[in-house]
């Protein structure tokens, strides 16, 4: 949500920030543009993608080895050119881009109107920066010193960038809630959003911390807080390369990360598993593993994908661990009065690690003297930083906006984290821990299994790209996979579905269902499968088409559903990670079918940072 970079050396930043901008688009923007410190500020920016933003600069002036740039996802005020980043000061003395929500901003707008500052945009940004240039120009302090001062009154999330048109040669950032991370390069400096448009020009980062200010220039990093207290830059190297970001030869990196899951698996398991003594290592947890044995519950607070994840989770830590476990909506758990206490152990769960409000159930717990453990995908983000322990998850950089692969190995890392935990507490035998372990090392090879059958797939979207509606049912663990299926048709395809469990339907989404209605079934051989057959019965009674996920092997499912796709037979307790599969493809070919921007869909943001 929302993208920055930022560049100052000695190098043209034109095409640095263009190249930026261009690696930040899978976040999700409605509007972008840049400004370049050449004899002057230089502003160019437009509603619209950063195509457009090269060719509204194409034949203007360029130059200078000092800017920023920006891709804006409309929070304050409608997608505009007016309302795009970079936003100007009323004298002209600031320019800033911003990513966050500015939560007084109204009541600063009227302070500073009420002091003649003129407003030309309906942006909480544009209030941002006369502030900083009313506090400069009243207090006759350097641009540092008033940012830290206007921010000092800011209440709010906010990662900022800021050229001061009276001090060139200077980059001033700074963060709270939002992440930015400043690329360290040989005479020069990046800044960004994330690490994306950073790692083809070095692998030496800062992640700066909230509150957090810094100063940049081609020969240095200045940083401190808000409060004049000077920090030691805490200089990371990641390990992330430039063939990452490449679609290679698929025409979508969604597609691409689908067909990545069999490796991002092996990935998430790799080194933390040892066959030889049948055991699981992981070393994120080490240092807490007695608070965890000991734990009285479990509570796993995230948001969308994540959260269906967080449901599979559920069904493992209370099968195998024998944990009572309460999976919670962070963007509701935050604004509850929750009850939480020092034998909890609390689970965040986060792809990018920096979703605003699983950070924030984060910080609600933290008094509470619970145990809390961060899974997200992201090293440095800011939950991986301020959890007690965790595990990563090793997915790789995922692009597409539609979570595939981070869903996968979230469930590779609960499971791993369930299993060990049912060991240590001895609910399970030694011999079934083996077991876990074993399937858990097959999984990969059966994952590659169904996407060589994607054409099935592909041949069974056609038929169904069309539609308007669609139900997803599942039971026991694989409930949260129909929910899962049903969030991946939508938010690509546009088609309205709906994830229940199976036996709910009968409690009033039966009503919907007609001969043109598509009723997407897990039905694989497990201990609830005869419960499955029944709802499908009661499906085909009403004319519902039925399209069945079916461990191979199962010949009886062809004579009930319309359309069988068929999955290896794998651990019950593994299932989710073959049963999403095909629903991901199948989201995916209907998307493509129906001319969906299927990276970046409509309206949707790849980070959510702000509430």
């Amino acid at each position: 949500m929302c993208g920055i970079v930022a560049y100052v050396g000695d190098r043209t930043a034109y095409p640095i920030l263009i190249k930026g901008l261009q690696r930040l688009e899978y976040r999700g923007y409605d509007s972008a543009g840049i400004a370049l410190f050449n004899s002057g500020i230089h502003v160019y920016k437009c509603k619209g993608k950063v195509k457009d933003l090269q060719a509204l600069a194409r034949d203007e002036d360029v130059g200078g080895s000092v800017g920023m740039g920006h891709t804006r996802w409309a929070t304050h005020g409608e997608p505009s050119d007016a309302n795009a980043h970079p936003h100007r000061s009323m004298h002209g003395t600031f320019h800033v881009v911003h990513n966050g929500i500015i939560e007084n901003y109204v009541h600063l707008k009227k302070e500073l109107m009420n002091r003649g500052y003129v407003f030309y945009t309906d942006t909480d940004t544009e209030v941002l920066a006369n502030l900083i240039e009313d506090v400069y120009r009243e207090q006759e302090v350097d641009a540092e010193l008033a940012t830290r001062l206007a921010l000092t009154r800011v209440v709010g999330a906010y990662g900022l960038v800021i050229l001061c048109e009276e001090e060139p040669g200077r980059l001033i950032a700074a963060r709270k809630g939002s992440p930015l991370v400043i690329g360290i390069g040989e005479h020069e400096y990046f800044l960004a959003s994330d690490a994306m448009p950073i790692i083809e020009y070095t692998d030496r980062v800062v992640y700066m911390n909230d509150e957090e200010v810094a100063v940049i220039t081609s020969e240095s990093l200045d940083l401190k807080d808000l409060y004049n207290d000077v920090k030691t830059p805490d200089i990371k190297t990641i390990q992330l390369h430039i063939d990452s970001i490449d679609k290679g030869n698929y025409a979508h990196f969604m597609l691409k990360e689908i067909h990545e899951q069999a490796h991002s698996v092996t990935d998430t398991f790799r080194g933390r598993i040892a066959m030889d003594e049948s055991k699981i290592f992981l070393g994120g947890i080490l240092d807490v593993m007695p608070r965890l044995i000991e734990a009285r519950r479990i509570i796993i607070v995230a948001c969308g994908t994540s959260w269906h994840a967080a449901l599979v989770g559920e069904y493992l830590f209370e099968e195998y661990a024998r944990l009572p476990v309460e999976v919670e909506y962070a963007s509701e758990f935050r604004y509850r009065n929750p009850i939480v206490d020092k034998d909890d152990l609390v689970i965040a769960i986060s792809q990018s690690g920096e979703t605003a409000d699983t950070l924030a159930a984060i910080r609600l717990v933290k008094e509470s003297g619970a145990t809390i453990l961060g899974i997200c995908n992201v090293a440095g983000s800011s939950i991986s930083r301020e959890t007690d322990a965790g595990v990563y998850t090793h997915a790789g950089i995922e692009i597409g906006v539609a979570s595939t692969k981070a869903f996968t190995s979230q469930i590779t890392v609960l499971a791993m984290m369930a299993f060990l935990l049912g060991n240590k507490r001895q609910a399970l035998s030694v011999e079934e821990y083996r077991v876990l372990i074993r399937e858990l090392t097959r999984v990969p090879a059966l994952i590659a299994e169904i996407l060589a059958g994607e054409e099935k797939i592909r041949e069974i979207a056609a038929l169904y790209k069309e539609v308007t509606n669609a139900l997803f049912l599942g039971r026991g663990i694989l409930f949260p996979v129909a929910l899962e299926g049903a969030l991946k048709l939508k938010e690509i395809s546009y088609i309205h579905a709906e994830g229940y469990p199976a036996a709910e339907m009968k409690h009033g989404p039966i009503a919907l269902i007609d001969e043109t209605m598509p009723v997407f079934v897990l039905a694989t051989s497990d201990k609830l499968y005869e419960k499955v057959v029944s709802n499908i019965q009661e499906v085909k009674t009403r004319k519902g088409k039925v399209i069945a996920v079916a461990t191979r092997g199962n010949t009886d499912i062809y004579k009930l559903a319309d359309h069988v796709i068929e999955i290896p037979p794998c651990h019950e307790a593994l299932s989710p990670l073959l049963a999403i599969l095909p629903w991901q493809l199948l989201a995916y070919h209907v998307a493509v079918m129906r001319g969906c921007n299927v990276d970046q869909p409509r309206n949707l943001a790849k980070s959510v940072t702000v509430e």
